[in-house]
């Protein structure tokens, strides 16, 4: 095998070594924001031999076993969790203990992450028993009151200390609070770093150095069926286990029972089959505020790798942030849920992510999974950091991976998918998503439905699917058509209010209206332009509520007033405007936000064909337009206002 020494060197571009990677004790190899790809292992020779990756580099490596990585020296690559210490971040480190010993290592908190003082050199971080972790310009102290792995699991009191010094094994994830603090220097020599105050604010982390054996090959992952009379998940902490990004489709897909074609990037029924294909990500209040379980406000994000294709993007459903009791358990209320569109589809280096177990068994991290793919959300890549953008329809440019695909062959487009918003009591925000994929069925798809992974909550509102009526989706992906009718709950421990509305709308042109059909009454509801209210007593709505595309009972009313009437927002003019070509006699015009407060009321209008209201005191959000013409008619429409 060809071996290559490496003595002083920078890494501009993607550079390829066909065979084994030699570094002699007291050099380094310096990668600066490109890709190192060895067909071989890599060998760290002496305690002061040092592979470091910086401003988003990345190291990929061609085996196609379990890693020969070996050696006394360290990899070093920079990652960023939040600065605010009451929030939690879930890690899976790209590193083991350095040793001669051929193979992953264990990770250990106290030899492997260090704070970075400048590109190359580290601080030792302290660790405290207080429940606060600190950063400063001279020293980072991190309080291992937080530090936790989870595996095979399914209560609360099965969460794992760690500490400092446990040892977390290649492939399980591990949760850490962050810092608060100033460390400005932490942010020497990378792409971008901002950490001004250490309030917790979203563009406002703490810079973490991973230093040990890098990790490669393939990588057991240890799960566990459902468990007790009620067949309840088992879950596992995991995450992104290598020092480069992943493509999570493949390693969801192939572990829930599918069959990949690798050039077409196809797939179908059949193979492993251990997890469920779902991978759910925390999310919590930012900034988060208390350590007192009863006032931490957090909830999981589901991702299901959904597309028609294994290189385009599945859909992320946003968690509802809910608060928690003293035992762990779920309270009934909550916080605003998250509005933004996630990138998952590449799993950056670093990040942790819960999976649940079909069947006692092993999940495999597979180095065929790896890409080269730089966080932001353009490119479907962050570590837990929100994004307002969504996927464009354009194919992906040439991304680098182990699998041999020309991703520029391939969309960046998400499924068509309609988000459902269910506002409860005012409070906190439950999000559904509807997909719709040609080869899946209307019953239970593994990777392509998602069970939400809080069941049991007092106030709810789902998806049921008729093959697992007994269980509440989240997430549900099946075929189209205009007639289709989707069954959705509605469940209340005392007496209730809920707000449906469809949120985003993403690449659906199939049908012109989204409805929500009352059997009760026998009444639809426009939830495409408006929302559906209703108090409900306690009890479970499971057959009342349908989600429908055709609306038979349309009045003639309604329709007459769609034809007299244009509302459109402006956004890049900050501006609503109302056309009436037919100069009808308008009685009063109403805006009102989502949650029902009456925003303004516009009445003495002039007759005009058209009217124009500005916009630019408005918060970004939801709101409804109300026009009441002299005769009693009214139409009711949503408008979107946002940052043109």
């Amino acid at each position: 095998m060809k071996s290559t020494f490496f003595s002083i060197l920078s890494l501009l571009f993607i550079h390829t070594v066909f065979g084994q990677i030699y570094v002699s004790d007291n050099s380094y190899v310096y990668n600066k924001g490109s890709l190192v790809y060895a067909q071989g292992n890599l060998e760290l020779n002496g305690t002061n031999s040092n592979f470091y990756l910086r401003n988003e580099g990345q190291f990929l490596q061609g085996t196609t076993g379990s890693s020969t990585n070996r050696g006394s020296g360290n990899l070093s690559v920079f990652q960023e969790g939040t600065a605010n210490n009451f929030g939690y971040n879930y890690w899976c480190s790209p590193v083991g203990l350095s040793s001669i010993t051929v193979g992953n290592a264990d990770f250990q908190l106290n030899q492997t992450i260090k704070r970075p003082t400048d590109k190359i050199n580290f601080q030792n971080p302290t660790f405290t028993s207080s429940y606060n972790g600190t950063t400063t310009n001279s020293a980072l102290t991190i309080s291992n009151q937080w530090l936790y792995k989870y595996t095979a699991a399914n209560n609360y009191s099965n969460w794992v200390y760690v500490g400092q010094s446990g040892n977390v094994a290649c492939g399980l994830g591990f949760t850490m609070k962050g810092v608060s603090g100033d460390d400005t220097l932490a942010g020497i020599d990378e792409v971008t770093f901002n950490n001004p105050t250490g309030a917790g604010g979203l563009n406002d982390y703490q810079r973490y150095d991973f230093r040990g054996k890098p990790n490669d090959g393939t990588i057991s992952i240890s799960v566990a069926g459902p468990t007790g009379a009620d067949q309840y998940p088992n879950s596992t902490l995991t995450g992104n286990p290598y020092p480069s990004a992943i493509n999570l489709n493949l390693f969801l897909l192939e572990n829930s029972g599918y069959t990949i074609n690798y050039t077409t990037g196809t797939f179908s029924v059949g193979g492993t089959n251990v997890i469920n294909g779902n991978a759910y990500f925390w999310e919590h209040e930012k900034p988060a505020t208390s350590h007192i379980l009863v006032q931490y406000i957090g909830g999981y994000g589901i991702y299901v790798p959904n597309n028609t294709n294994v290189y385009s993007p599945g859909t992320y459903n946003n968690a509802s942030w809910n608060t928690y009791n003293a035992d762990g358990s779920l309270n009934t209320q909550g916080s605003a849920a998250g509005t933004s569109l996630y990138k998952r589809m590449f799993c950056p280096i670093g990040q942790g992510f819960m999976i649940e177990g079909t069947t006692n068994g092993n999940a495999l991290m597979k180095n065929s999974y790896r890409t080269f793919v730089k966080e932001g959300g353009s490119n479907e890549s962050e570590f837990n950091k929100l994004s307002t953008s969504s996927a464009s329809s354009e194919n992906w440019t040439e991304i680098p991976n182990l699998s041999g695909t020309d991703y520029t062959q391939f969309s960046k487009k998400l499924v068509p998918q309609i988000k459902i918003h269910t506002l409860v009591n005012n409070q906190f925000t439950k999000e559904l998503t509807i997909c719709f994929n040609p080869n899946t069925t209307d019953g239970y798809d593994s990777a392509m439905d998602a069970e939400t992974y809080e069941s049991n909550l007092p106030i709810d509102a789902y998806f049921s699917l008729p093959d697992t009526s007994y269980k509440e989706y989240v997430i549900t992906t099946l075929p189209f058509n205009i007639e289709k009718r989707i069954p959705f709950t509605l469940k209340t421990s005392s007496q209730t209010n809920f707000k449906v509305t469809a949120g985003d709308i993403i690449n659906f042109y199939e049908a012109d209206s989204i409805y929500l059909f009352d059997k009760l009454s026998g009444t639809y509801y426009d939830i495409k332009n408006d929302y559906f209210e209703i108090t409900l007593a306690e009890g479970l709505y499971k057959n009342r509520f349908e989600i429908t595309f055709t609306n038979g009972t349309l009045s003639s009313t309604s329709a007459e007033m769609n034809g007299n009437f244009t509302i459109l927002q402006n956004n890049s003019n900050q501006e609503l405007t109302i056309l009436n070509p037919n100069i009808l006699d308008i009685k009063e015009i109403q805006l009102f936000e989502i949650t029902g407060k009456l925003i303004f009321k516009k009445t003495k209008l002039q007759s005009s064909t058209n009217h124009k209201i500005s916009t630019s005191e408005l918060s970004n959000g939801v709101y409804f337009v109300t026009i009441e013409t002299k005769n009693g008619k009214k139409i009711t429409q949503k408008i979107i206002v946002s940052p043109y």
